[in-house]
């Protein structure tokens, strides 16, 4: 299994919610957000991470149509 690269993928991540204990831990942010059916701030563009919606519904909004 590779290590995690915290610091490298901290550089990639726009989630602007500053307490977050997992920003660089991709693993487990992916794991937090599904759980609540949401996905992680670096599938959606900035001005909509800024809303804190990262709901399934408002990425297929987003995407929907750029397929």
């Amino acid at each position: 299994m590779r290590e995690c690269n915290i610091e490298k993928n901290k550089q990639n991540c726009n989630c602007t919610y500053d307490p977050c204990s997992r920003k660089g831990i991709c693993c487990e942010c992916i794991k937090y957000h599904w759980r609540m059916q949401e996905l992680p701030a670096c599938l959606f563009p900035d001005e909509v991470e800024k809303t804190f919606d990262r709901s399934l519904r408002r990425f297929i909004e987003i995407y929907k149509d750029k397929v």
